[in-house]
């Protein structure tokens, strides 16, 4: 760290520089406010879709008892083949987003199984979007989370260290240069007098 120089320019410099950081101070409280609501926001997305993989996985209990013959065999009937995220800017965050799903359905006779499959075929389907939609939302949470940490960290930057610091350097110069200027007045008058004596 270089040494405070107590002169005009380093005063100017640091009164500058205290401007900046109180110029920027604002808009970085307000970034971090709505990286906090967007946080909430997504957090309350996955409590909602949450609460849909509940009740799809309740609605196969109650709507498709049959699941229980273990005659029929449903291991594979649906897989997810493909799925693409892309990318969404929220307050110059890169959030990720569920673009495309691709869920396949193993196709079967109909004359060899049950009518109740082609149920659990869209029940599944619905369970393993809605489970992915869940890992997505978690993902925007946590690169949310990590997004409010930085912010916050900056912003006890500005608020706690910067601004702080440049008005301390301020007062340090002003008071040096105020007592610099007084000697100077002092010694005027000590050598007025001396040759007012002399």
């Amino acid at each position: 760290m270089t040494q405070l120089q107590l002169n005009k320019s380093s005063l100017a410099r640091e009164m500058g520089q205290l401007k900046t950081y109180e110029r920027f101070l604002p808009s970085l409280d307000l970034k971090r406010q709505q990286l906090v609501a967007e946080k909430a926001k997504a957090v309350i997305a996955i409590a909602e879709m949450e609460a849909k993989v509940a009740e799809l996985a309740a609605k196969v209990g109650r709507d498709v008892p049959m699941l229980g013959n273990t005659g029929v065999d449903l291991h594979g009937l649906v897989r997810l083949t493909d799925y693409q995220l892309g990318t969404e800017n929220v307050v110059g965050t890169q959030l990720p987003i569920l673009e495309k799903i691709q869920v396949a359905v193993r196709p079967y006779s109909p004359m060899t199984k049950p009518h109740w499959v082609d149920d659990v075929a869209r029940l599944l389907h619905d369970m393993l979007e809605a489970r992915l939609r869940v890992q997505v939302a978690r993902q925007r949470v946590e690169v949310l989370s990590k997004a409010v940490d930085v912010i916050t960290q900056r912003l006890n930057l500005f608020d706690k260290v910067l601004i702080p610091n440049a008005r301390a350097n301020i007062k340090k110069i002003r008071v040096y240069l105020s007592d610099a200027e007084m000697a100077s007045v002092v010694r005027s008058k000590i050598s007025k007098r001396k040759r007012a004596a002399a």
